[in-house]
């Protein structure tokens, strides 16, 4: 049998002892697994985002549970079974991808994203965004709308033009604030998902951008309190200036440790 085969069936044998025979594991439904698997998919978001190749595989491993589970647990209720999971994801794949299993002709990553959104209505979806998640965080979704419509050619043709675009944002947006208007935080709105735009134009990714950028403060910032204490000193009774002080510090700091 191949290795793979050999151990995703371990696992499954393994899932099927678990739910017979351990008092947790036979109390959880799908219900109570959610919030897990939420927890799961952020360690695994962050093992990518430290580039974490060993934590990666831990995550990852931890992720193929839950997705046995849930089908353990559809199977018992005569919902559905694991089979016919794997067959779905197959046959979707299979259909989606006519470059590869059919005599389609593609010439780029743009036609191929631009065929599978065209394949998904042809389903009967109503819309492109359909499939986007109403519970995905704001910047994660702003992302995945403008893939999305990208798919189908609603995209801005220069990055110089969606840039235009972000000024023009950043400009509403302080007239906004200057009349103190109650559309703040709209325009504010707006600035953000023409900022997330113009990233993706110039293959940025935003929420990677951002993840990094909040390590980043976190590492120097605890660094900064780091030395405080080390010159007996108190984070709260000093003023911005004097923290000022330290944060210079754990900046050239943290520069001299890279």
């Amino acid at each position: 049998m191949d290795s793979r085969l050999k151990a995703f069936d371990r696992l499954l044998t393994i899932m099927d002892e678990l739910r017979e025979k351990c008092p947790w594991d036979k109390k959880q439904t799908i219900e109570s697994l959610r919030e897990l698997t939420i927890e799961e998919t952020y360690e695994l978001a962050d093992a990518i985002t430290a580039n974490d190749l060993n934590s990666l595989k831990g995550e990852l491993g931890d992720l193929f549970l839950h997705l046995v589970f849930y089908s353990k647990i559809a199977e018992e209720q005569k919902a559905f079974t694991l089979t016919a999971v794997l067959d779905g994801i197959c046959d979707k794949l299979i259909y989606r991808h006519p470059h590869i299993y059919s005599d389609t002709i593609v010439a780029d990553e743009t036609e191929v994203k631009a065929n599978w959104e065209k394949l998904k209505l042809k389903e009967g979806k109503k819309s492109i965004l359909e499939g986007v998640p109403s519970s995905l965080p704001a910047l994660v979704k702003a992302i995945r709308i403008q893939e999305k419509v990208k798919g189908i050619g609603f995209e801005w043709k220069k990055k110089e033009d969606v840039w235009n675009k972000v000024k023009e944002e950043l400009e509403e947006f302080q007239v906004e604030i200057a009349a103190n208007s109650e559309n703040i935080e709209e325009e504010f709105g707006d600035l953000l998902f023409s900022l997330v735009n113009y990233a993706r134009f110039i293959d940025i990714s935003p929420e990677n951008a951002l993840a990094k950028t909040n390590q980043k403060f976190i590492r120097r910032f605890q660094l900064m309190e780091e030395t405080i204490r080390e010159d007996k000193k108190k984070i709260e009774n000093m003023n911005l200036e004097e923290m000022d002080i330290y944060w210079e510090k754990a900046k050239i700091n943290l520069k001299n440790i890279k």
